[in-house]
Formats: structure tokens, C-alpha cells, sequence
């Protein structure tokens, strides 16, 4: 099926003046480093989140503790801003619907339902003759067995939903794998996904203003540790013709959804002798994206800012590098002792103010600042609206 371009376009009233207030939905170190920009753009932020100890408090001007199906705080929680986002995907779609009915929610409930069903995501992108991995709906042992045979080699089990940092995975390397996979993932509703031999993981930050503009940031190289992002490199190394083919795709997948906002697009890269380089997009995240965390010191314009910018009604700012960068997580016990990054004269430090350093948490980042390559394609911006 091939689809169409959107004829609708974005709404576009007048920007939000200063000592406006946006709400985020979520308390996390997205949040923080979201309210710390729309700080620095003259805005007010209220976060909504339901642990005390959110580290976005630190930086909010107002917060709610709240879960997110207290219908009643939500309402409060609303009547008090005037444009609402969200700092991570597993938001329950219905308080995005709820909200929506007071207050602009940028990216939109729609957006974020595609986002949390790895079904629906898969669908939407094979819609818009966007490649993924080969992948089968699973609802039992049963037809994971078949659909395994079928695929006749590696896969790898999803869940649908509230799957992030390897979680609610497990790779077969078999049919007989099927059961130990079931268990892994509890029974939950899942898809299986024949296993992409790629060369290396590559993710775009996009974003798209409420004209229909649209900015796309140079393609990172990403490697995990235990399921986890451990290091971004900024450009990836690869063919300049790949980095412009991986933001173009980037771009039109916010134009598909009729995007508001900055997403991340996370591919694989597979190469061959006879197709050359192909992308095929593993996931989509309707937010702010720790592959992005290098744009705070290496860009005209980080994802924060830019982020805030399009939600509030303002124009993109430039993505250009400014330096090519490596952005390294500081996972768990990693951010306890900061003393040697310091010493570093080309290093910037970003500490999340988690107080737990539980395994597995990410509690900051760093990124070294590198010379700037040149050559690569980045720091347009299209002017649809």
C-alpha cells in the first residue's frame, strides 16, 4: 500500500508569548532538561508525574504528584497551563485524549498510540512504504512455535507495549528457544521479528513546528551495553549520501503522523555488495531521545530548545553541529564520581540529580567535543507551512 501525504496541516495560532506555561508530563531527566529550556526561553514549565523525588522538580516552576489516571488532577493540571507534552511514550493514551480536550498536546494522542504498539507502529511505517524487519503477530506458545519455523532463523520476541532498554525481549535462536522466549516476555501480546543482521545502529532526531516545517539533526552511530545506550557519535560514519537518506526518512515519517514536536527514529544499517547501504527503521520514540543528549553542546539548536520552540508555536532553530561529539550515558554507579571528566578541558557534564544510583539507571551523561568534520549534510530546514 502506498500512502499519501497528508493534506491537513498543523494548527498554527499565534506563539505563546513569554511567562507562558508548559506542562510536561513525566518527571524524569527528559523533563529536567526540558524545563531547564523552556527556562531559558522565558516559559514557565508544571510537571505531572507521580514519584515525589522526580528530578524535574529541581528546574519546574510548578509540579503535580499525581498518577496519571487521576482524571481529577489531570483536569487541575491543565486548567493551570497552556500547551501540554510529555518527556516519555508510556503516558496513558487516554489522559493524552482527556487533556486534549483543554489544552494543545503536542505530539498528539494519535502520534502516541502509533509510538506504544509495536504492532501499530510496524503497520503505520509498512503504510507509508517505510522498511522494518519482517515480523508476525504473536498471542500464544502456540503460534510463536509456528511463526518461528517460519521464519527459519534468528528472531527476536517483542512485547506490543512498555518495552524500552531491552526490556520485554528475548532472542530466539530457534523454534525450541520458543518457550523459554514466552516465559521472558509473561504471555504479554507481542510481535516476532525476523533478527537484522545490520552493520551498526544509526538514529535521526527530527522535529516538526506547528507550520509544517521540518529539521532533521546529523545521523548518531549508536552502541549498547546490556540493551542500553552506552555511546552516540555524532555524524555516524557513514556515506554522506546514507546520512541524508536516514534524515529525509526521519522527516518523513513526522510528516506521516502530522508531527508536532521532536521525535527519534532509531534504524539499522545493513550493507551488501549487491543493494548497498539499507535502512530499516527499528523504532520510533515521540519524544526527546537520549540518542540526541549531543545536541546540548555540539548543535546551533539542541532538541530541548528545539523541541520547546515547535510545541509553543515558534519557529525551528538551526541544527547545525557546531563540533562532532560522543555522548557517553553514565549508567548506575558510573556518575558517582565525576572528578576525571572534569579534568577534561573538552568535555561537557550533565548530572540528571537522581539521588538512587540504581543498576541500570541513567543518571547522567557526558559528551567530548571533537573537531568538526566536514562534508556532512545537516542543518536544513524545509519551510512546508
Amino acid at each position: 500500500m502506498t500512502a499519501h501525504r497528508p493534506t491537513s496541516k498543523p494548527t498554527a495560532p499565534r506563539p505563546l508569548p513569554p511567562l507562558s506555561t508548559v506542562g510536561i508530563l513525566g518527571g524524569g531527566q527528559l523533563g529536567r532538561m526540558l524545563a531547564g529550556a523552556a527556562a531559558r526561553l522565558g516559559f514557565r514549565t508544571h510537571i505531572f508525574a507521580p514519584e515525589k523525588d522526580s528530578p524535574a522538580f529541581d528546574i519546574a516552576t510548578a509540579k503535580t504528584v499525581a498518577v496519571y489516571d487521576d482524571e481529577t488532577a489531570l483536569d487541575a493540571f491543565a486548567a493551570a497551563v497552556d500547551v501540554i507534552t510529555y518527556e516519555f511514550e508510556n503516558v496513558p493514551v487516554e489522559a493524552a485524549f482527556r487533556l486534549a480536550h483543554h489544552r494543545p498536546v503536542f505530539p498528539d494522542a494519535n502520534a502516541l498510540s502509533v509510538a506504544q504498539d509495536r504492532l501499530k507502529e510496524r503497520i503505520f511505517l509498512n503504510n507509508w512504504d517505510i522498511e522494518t524487519a519482517p515480523h508476525a503477530t504473536i498471542d500464544s506458545l502456540d503460534a510463536l512455535v509456528c511463526e518461528s519455523e517460519a521464519f527459519n532463523g534468528p528472531c527476536v520476541l517483542k512485547t506490543r507495549r512498555f518495552g524500552y532498554d531491552g526490556k520485554g525481549q528475548a532472542k530466539l535462536n530457534s523454534p525450541s528457544d520458543a518457550a523459554r522466549a514466552w516465559e521472558t516476555v509473561a504471555g504479554a501480546r507481542s510481535i516476532l521479528e525476523a533478527f537484522v543482521p545490520f552493520e551498526m545502529e544509526i538514529s535521526v532526531i527530527a522535529c516538526r513546528d506547528r507550520y509544517g516545517a521540518t529539521a532533521a539533526y546529523a545521523a548518531t552511530h549508536n552502541t549498547h551495553v546490556n540493551h542500553i545506550l552506552s555511546v552516540s557519535r555524532a555524524p555516524a560514519p557513514i556515506a554522506p549520501e546514507t546520512q541524508a537518506r536516514a534524515r529525509a526518512l526521519a522527516v518523513r515519517i513526522v510528516d506521516a503522523l502530522n508531527y508536532v514536536g521532536v521525535i527519534g527514529v532509531e534504524m539499522f544499517l545493513v550493507r551488501s555488495k549487491e543493494e548497498g547501504d539499507r535502512l530499516i527503521v527499528n523504532e520510533i520514540a515521540p519524544r526527546v531521545h537520549n540518542s540526541g543528549h549531543w545536541t546540548l553542546d555540539a548543535a546551533v539548536t539542541d532538541q530541548f530548545e528545539q523541541h520547546i520552540r515547535a510545541i509553543t508555536g515558534h519557529h525551528l532553530g538551526d541544527t547545525k553541529r557546531t563540533a562532532d561529539a560522543e555522548m557517553l550515558n553514565l549508567i548506575g554507579d558510573e556518575a558517582e564520581d565525576l572528578t576525571p571528566f572534569f579534568s577534561e578541558p573538552r568535555v561537557k557534564v550533565h548530572h540528571y540529580g537522581k539521588a538512587e544510583a540504581r543498576p541500570g539507571r541513567k543518571m547522567g551523561h557526558v559528551t567530548r567535543l571533537l573537531p568538526l568534520s566536514n562534508g556532512r549534510p545537516d542543518g536544513s530546514i524545509s519551510r512546508n507551512g
